[in-house]
């Protein structure tokens, strides 16, 4: 299988979702830069974390423009899996691949921390290695991440199962004292109508090995892998 992951001026986790994917799944992994016409054979697509053209405008409103994102919105529609993180969700956002919008966090305060967040729906090709209510730790690192989106949508994707990711203690009790920026209904990822584009605000990523602090993100890139290559 192969991954093809987006960099755009201004991505700075573009590598360590190619580590990811090499080191840690032992799956081939190409990088896809952003004035790219196609996919060069992806199977999966990645729009990493970073600070596309600098977050001018607002984060993801420039790069969703990119030449690569006619072709990963093609893939999408297909069916094909895409995954944002962080700066790829709010990409993914700006671009209509996901409901929704995110903004500078509430503290108006970059967050760069490990946040607990509760798997909502594990029924989903990139939670199927989850269980349900699994609560799991991955850093953060962003100054907008506070997904909104008006009360119609957010009673949708609510009731459709679309969220996939809440922001939780270390019990499982989500609330504002678990909420790193404000998002709406603790929400700190969600997919598509269906479900194969996934959007979340922290890094699984940079959460691979127990040796800097947790492998809670493997097993959404094995689930993507399982799905994949069944």
């Amino acid at each position: 299988m192969k991954f093809g992951i987006v960099t755009f001026p201004g991505s700075n986790c573009d590598y360590d979702a190619y580590r990811a994917i090499v080191d840690s799944l032992g799956q081939d992994a190409i990088y896809l830069w952003h004035k790219d016409y196609d996919l060069a054979g992806a199977d999966v697509v990645i729009l990493p974390g970073g600070f596309s053209y600098g977050d001018y405008l607002r984060p993801g409103a420039i790069a969703r423009f990119s030449p690569i994102m006619r072709e990963v919105a093609s893939h999408a529609k297909r069916g094909g899996p895409v995954l944002g993180i962080c700066n790829g969700f709010q990409i993914a956002c700006e671009a209509g691949l996901l409901p929704g919008a995110l903004l500078r966090n509430e503290s108006l305060q970059f967050v760069s921390a490990p946040v607990q967040l509760r798997v909502e729906n594990n029924q989903t090709m990139f939670t199927s290695g989850y269980a349900h209510c699994q609560v799991l730790t991955l850093p953060v690192a962003h100054g907008d991440g506070r997904f909104t989106a008006d009360s119609s949508t957010l009673a949708e994707i609510e009731s459709a199962g679309q969220v996939v990711f809440r922001y939780a203690g270390a019990d499982g009790e989500v609330g504002k004292h678990a909420n790193p920026n404000g998002s709406s209904n603790d929400i700190a990822g969600i997919v598509n109508a269906n479900g194969n584009v996934l959007g979340m605000m922290p890094h699984p990523e940079r959460a691979l090995d127990c040796l800097f602090g947790s492998d809670d993100g493997l097993p959404l890139f094995e689930s993507i892998l399982a799905t994949v290559a069944a």
